[in-house]
Protein backbone atom coordinates (compact mmCIF):
# COMPACT_ATOMS: atom_id res chain seq x y z
CA UNK A 1 0.00 0.00 0.00
CA UNK A 2 2.07 3.16 -1.38
CA UNK A 3 1.60 6.37 1.36
CA UNK A 4 1.77 10.17 0.20
CA UNK A 5 4.74 11.44 1.75
CA UNK A 6 4.49 15.01 0.81
CA UNK A 7 7.57 17.33 1.88
CA UNK A 8 8.28 20.92 1.84
CA UNK A 9 11.25 22.64 -0.23
CA UNK A 10 11.51 26.47 0.74
CA UNK A 11 13.86 29.22 0.83
CA UNK A 12 14.78 30.49 4.12
CA UNK A 13 15.18 34.54 3.45
CA UNK A 14 14.87 37.70 5.61
CA UNK A 15 13.25 39.19 1.80
CA UNK A 16 9.33 38.85 0.95
CA UNK A 17 11.18 36.73 -1.98
CA UNK A 18 10.96 33.32 -0.65
CA UNK A 19 10.09 30.13 -2.65
CA UNK A 20 7.62 27.51 -1.49
CA UNK A 21 7.61 24.13 -3.36
CA UNK A 22 5.67 20.96 -2.20
CA UNK A 23 6.74 17.91 -3.57
CA UNK A 24 6.08 13.98 -2.69
CA UNK A 25 8.79 11.27 -1.98
CA UNK A 26 7.93 7.79 -3.56
CA UNK A 27 7.78 4.71 -2.09
CA UNK A 28 11.78 4.19 -2.94
CA UNK A 29 14.35 2.62 -0.42
CA UNK A 30 16.18 5.93 -1.33
CA UNK A 31 13.25 8.44 -0.30
CA UNK A 32 12.38 6.09 2.72
CA UNK A 33 15.79 6.87 4.23
CA UNK A 34 15.53 11.03 3.40
CA UNK A 35 11.77 10.64 4.97
CA UNK A 36 13.54 9.77 8.35
CA UNK A 37 16.15 12.27 8.91
CA UNK A 38 13.55 15.37 7.59
CA UNK A 39 13.84 18.21 8.42
CA UNK A 40 16.65 19.17 6.93
CA UNK A 41 18.52 22.67 6.71
CA UNK A 42 21.23 23.53 4.06
CA UNK A 43 22.88 25.84 1.59
CA UNK A 44 22.22 24.55 -1.80
CA UNK A 45 24.66 25.01 -4.59
CA UNK A 46 23.82 25.20 -8.30
CA UNK A 47 24.64 23.63 -11.29
CA UNK A 48 23.18 24.58 -14.26
CA UNK A 49 19.44 24.22 -14.05
CA UNK A 50 19.93 22.61 -10.93
CA UNK A 51 19.86 22.85 -7.02
CA UNK A 52 21.47 20.56 -4.70
CA UNK A 53 21.43 19.96 -0.94
CA UNK A 54 23.52 17.67 1.54
CA UNK A 55 21.25 15.32 3.39
CA UNK A 56 22.58 12.83 5.91
CA UNK A 57 21.72 9.63 4.11
CA UNK A 58 24.46 6.97 3.06
CA UNK A 59 22.90 4.76 0.02
CA UNK A 60 24.12 3.25 -3.24
CA UNK A 61 21.95 3.08 -6.33
CA UNK A 62 19.25 1.58 -6.62
CA UNK A 63 18.41 -0.79 -9.54
CA UNK A 64 16.97 2.04 -11.65
CA UNK A 65 19.52 4.67 -10.77
CA UNK A 66 19.96 7.20 -14.28
CA UNK A 67 21.05 10.06 -15.90
CA UNK A 68 18.29 11.22 -17.66
CA UNK A 69 15.49 12.87 -15.75
CA UNK A 70 12.89 15.02 -16.02
CA UNK A 71 11.82 18.57 -15.27
CA UNK A 72 10.92 18.43 -12.08
CA UNK A 73 12.07 15.20 -10.73
CA UNK A 74 13.75 14.72 -7.12
CA UNK A 75 16.63 12.80 -6.90
CA UNK A 76 19.50 11.06 -4.45
CA UNK A 77 23.05 11.29 -5.75
CA UNK A 78 24.53 9.12 -4.33
CA UNK A 79 28.29 10.10 -5.11
CA UNK A 80 27.33 13.46 -3.27
CA UNK A 81 25.04 12.34 -0.77
CA UNK A 82 22.95 15.23 -2.08
CA UNK A 83 18.81 15.91 -2.68
CA UNK A 84 19.16 17.17 -6.17
CA UNK A 85 15.90 19.23 -8.10
CA UNK A 86 16.67 19.70 -11.72
CA UNK A 87 14.47 22.41 -13.15
CA UNK A 88 16.50 22.71 -16.92
CA UNK A 89 19.34 21.44 -18.74
CA UNK A 90 22.73 20.74 -16.62
CA UNK A 91 26.18 21.20 -17.91
CA UNK A 92 26.34 17.60 -19.45
CA UNK A 93 23.02 18.35 -20.49
CA UNK A 94 22.69 17.42 -25.03
CA UNK A 95 18.96 18.21 -25.68
CA UNK A 96 17.96 21.08 -23.32
CA UNK A 97 16.79 18.32 -20.70
CA UNK A 98 18.39 17.64 -17.17
CA UNK A 99 20.72 15.14 -16.87
CA UNK A 100 22.80 13.88 -13.77
CA UNK A 101 26.31 13.83 -13.95
CA UNK A 102 26.37 10.38 -12.70
CA UNK A 103 23.56 7.66 -11.80
CA UNK A 104 20.75 9.13 -9.47
CA UNK A 105 17.95 7.70 -7.65
CA UNK A 106 14.92 9.27 -8.50
CA UNK A 107 12.67 9.35 -4.73
CA UNK A 108 10.11 11.94 -5.69
CA UNK A 109 8.84 14.81 -7.82
CA UNK A 110 7.60 18.51 -7.61
CA UNK A 111 4.24 19.39 -7.49
CA UNK A 112 5.14 22.79 -8.09
CA UNK A 113 6.31 24.90 -11.04
CA UNK A 114 10.04 24.74 -10.70
CA UNK A 115 11.03 27.55 -12.87
CA UNK A 116 10.80 29.39 -9.67
CA UNK A 117 14.64 27.92 -9.04
CA UNK A 118 15.75 29.94 -11.45
CA UNK A 119 16.40 33.05 -9.36
CA UNK A 120 17.75 31.14 -7.31
CA UNK A 121 21.20 31.85 -5.77
CA UNK A 122 24.34 29.84 -4.70
CA UNK A 123 24.18 29.23 -0.37
CA UNK A 124 21.10 30.09 -0.28
CA UNK A 125 19.52 28.16 2.76
CA UNK A 126 17.19 25.38 1.78
CA UNK A 127 14.52 23.73 4.33
CA UNK A 128 13.50 20.54 3.55
CA UNK A 129 10.60 19.24 5.49
CA UNK A 130 7.37 17.46 6.29
CA UNK A 131 4.35 18.84 4.84
CA UNK A 132 1.83 19.49 7.54
CA UNK A 133 -1.55 19.59 6.45
CA UNK A 134 -2.85 22.03 8.99
CA UNK A 135 -0.67 24.69 6.86
CA UNK A 136 -3.66 24.47 4.05
CA UNK A 137 -6.40 24.49 6.42
CA UNK A 138 -7.55 20.85 5.55
CA UNK A 139 -6.09 17.40 5.43
CA UNK A 140 -3.99 15.90 3.16
CA UNK A 141 -6.90 13.63 1.44
CA UNK A 142 -4.52 11.62 -0.41
CA UNK A 143 -2.62 10.16 2.59
CA UNK A 144 -6.07 9.31 3.92
CA UNK A 145 -7.27 7.37 1.19
CA UNK A 146 -4.06 5.15 0.89
CA UNK A 147 -3.51 4.37 4.55
CA UNK A 148 -6.99 3.29 4.50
Amino acid sequence: MMTTRRIIISTITTGPEGIRLEAELNDSPTAQKIWEVLPVLERVNRWGDEVYLSVPVWMGEESDARRDVDVGDLAFWPLGRTLCIFFGPTPVSTDGRPKAYSPVNIVGRVLSDVSVLKKVEEKTFFLVRPWDPSEDGGTDEATEATNE
